[in-house]
């Protein structure tokens, strides 16, 4: 394999398929310390990947095709030696090609036909694998396979942990004083666990002296947030809307426990070694959990999940979500927040 001076890593979306791809750049850097990686990412996320360790320029594209097409003459300008898709779409394979990398590399089950446009194709075995362990794939044929665990590297800036104390202290409360997390948001309908569970556990949390608890969400998911204070008899903090997300990691390395539906978020917690406990319904454990040890997962138990679609069509509708029982979520968070105690 011939030295690789200067790599175009293209992963434009989502947070958390960007989270999967972070070990990637871990180990290319490992295999080549002195190469330069660039990260093509959609501009809603290139805050965040502005935080990857490892990432020297982060290339930002709008999400209209003319955006990404106008970025070819500039591209090709960079004398990239290497192209990773990590994406496998027509419009990242191509992409990949018009950058003018002589090498380029990609799954072989990639969609839209962007296998074309690779001079390296990479097979997945199976289905049923982690998304982390499939990206690793594509850097271990390139001789880039990551010495032991694979690394999730975040840069902790003291700017990210300032805007978050400020936060904190403007709500009355403290960072660094334990807190749970609570995400009750999702992309999906079908991965929201009912915000009147959410209210049953913060509700349980609040009686045992578990706590505070701190809900997180973009400024879109405010409704949700909105809601669940109408449903709960306790009092939470609220940081829907308040955090940047290139400050999502520094401030999810500070929760004691993060408990939330299958998110960005959750990839995220996972990442900085934050225990999570995921609330799951169509989507697979295996393929998307969160990665890593600690973390506790809940899912119902029928027959068609995991379905992978974005709108029940099982009776009764989001059985798998419905099937959780906020009881045994307050019982993994108290376990998870007991273990810590004993720890410090």
């Amino acid at each position: 394999m011939p030295d690789m001076q200067r790599i175009l890593l293209i992963k434009p979306s989502s947070l958390g398929d960007i989270v999967h791809a972070l070990p990637v750049v871990s180990a290319l850097k490992e295999r080549w310390p002195a190469a330069h990686i660039t990260w093509l990412v959609k501009r809603q996320w290139a805050d965040l990947v502005e935080r990857a360790e490892g990432v020297d320029r982060v290339w930002p594209v709008d999400s209209a095709a003319r955006s990404w097409l106008g970025q070819v003459r500039v591209l090709r300008a960079e004398r990239f030696d290497l192209a990773v898709d990590l994406q496998g779409l027509f419009r990242s394979g191509a992409l990949a090609r018009l950058s003018g990398a002589p090498m380029r590399i990609g799954f072989t089950n990639g969609r839209e036909g962007s296998p074309w446009f690779y001079t390296q194709l990479v097979p997945v075995p199976t289905a049923e694998m982690h998304a982390v362990d499939r990206y690793l794939l594509v850097a271990a044929a390139l001789g880039a396979r990551p010495q032991g665990t694979p690394q999730f590297r975040f840069k902790m800036l003291d700017a990210d942990m300032a805007v978050v104390r400020d936060i904190f202290q403007r709500k009355g409360s403290s960072v660094d004083s334990p807190w749970v997390a609570m995400n009750v948001s999702a992309r999906w309908p079908t991965k929201r666990w009912p915000l009147s569970s959410f209210a049953v556990v913060l509700d349980q949390l609040h009686h045992d002296g578990l706590g505070p608890v701190v809900v997180i969400g973009s400024s879109d998911e405010q409704h949700d947030t909105n809601q669940l204070r109408v449903l709960t008899k306790s009092p939470f903090v609220d940081l829907t809307g308040a955090v940047p997300l290139g400050c999502l990691p520094a401030l999810l390395s500070k929760a004691a426990v993060v408990i939330t539906n299958d998110s960005g978020p959750m990839h995220i917690a996972a990442a900085v070694g934050t225990p999570v406990i995921a609330l799951f319904g169509p989507t697979s454990t295996t393929r998307t959990g969160p990665y890593g040890a600690g973390h506790h997962v809940l899912t119902g138990q029928v027959p068609c999940s995991p379905c992978f679609s974005r709108v029940c069509r099982h009776s009764p509708e989001m059985e798998c979500l419905h099937l959780i029982m906020p009881n045994d979520v307050v019982e993994a968070a108290r376990r998870r927040l007991t273990a810590q105690t004993i720890s410090r």
